[in-house]
């Protein structure tokens, strides 16, 4: 830059002017040391001293001053081919097939219910009625995993209506078999037992369930007023079904 450069150029005019200030008092010093002293070896040192004097200052008028150095520039690292492949893939979902997930599709249909209670006869077991269930009781092997689900996302209640105590047996020790308490979000103390459809109406009350599943028809209509959501599971289309009660022919399809 024009001022660095100048202000480099007066440092070395300053620096020569230093310089011969102190050959002027060293010469002044010499002279009067030789008219004190005149001889031979005394003038062989003045001339030896005043060219070198000379030589001293052209040089220094020769030399032009060299400017400061600048400072380096930091220098910018290049940016990685990598970097770019990097953000791509990091913007892109991985994995991402578009497909939901069980839990996911159990999120959304549930829409928010935290207190689920469902039916086992006809929804959950094979058998249909509290007849069939003194003999034998199968679990769907179809719900068993939907089930599962539903019982991580929300609190599970199952219930059904039988005849007697062997009943209960049987229903408890298929929902067992099945693996249906091995993740402990579905007990057996949530699998509740009654001995009429008036008895499964009220725990679904006194449970103050937001979601239930039910193939009563009866039960379905007198709830409406106080369930948020339910399903109706039958294979009857539509009817007179009230704006919050869902229509499915079994448990999976509604939650596929």
């Amino acid at each position: 830059m024009p001022g660095l450069a100048a202000a480099a150029e007066q440092d070395a005019f300053s620096l020569v002017r230093r310089v011969a200030r102190a050959l002027n008092r060293r010469i002044s010093d010499l002279v009067a040391l030789l008219f004190r002293h005149k001889s031979a070896g005394s003038f062989g040192a003045v001339a030896g001293f005043a060219i070198a004097v000379v030589f001293a200052w052209k040089f220094l008028r020769s030399s032009p001053p060299r400017p400061p150095r600048r400072p380096a520039a930091p220098k910018r690292p290049a940016p990685s081919s990598a970097a770019a492949p990097a953000a791509a893939d990091a913007a892109e979902p991985v994995g991402d097939s578009g497909k939901l997930t069980t839990r996911q599709i159990v999120s959304r249909r549930l829409s928010g219910c935290r207190k689920v209670t469902c039916q086992l006869l006809g929804v959950v077991f094979e058998e249909n009625t509290p007849e069939e269930l003194q003999k034998h009781a199968t679990v769907r092997p179809s719900v068993v995993d939907l089930l599962l689900e539903i019982s991580k996302c929300c609190d599970f209640y199952l219930m059904e209506t039988v005849l007697d105590d062997k009943s209960e047996e049987n229903a408890l020790m298929a929902l067992e078999s099945a693996g249906l308490f091995r993740t402990g979000g579905l007990m057996k103390e949530k699998v509740l037992f009654c001995s009429s459809e008036v008895g499964r109406t009220s725990f679904v009350r006194q449970l103050e369930a937001d979601f239930h599943i039910d193939t009563s028809l009866d039960i379905i209509s007198q709830l409406s007023r106080f369930i948020r959501c339910q399903l109706f599971v039958s294979s009857m289309e539509g009817g007179q079904l009230a704006a919050n009660v869902f229509n499915s022919p079994n448990l999976e399809r509604f939650f596929s």
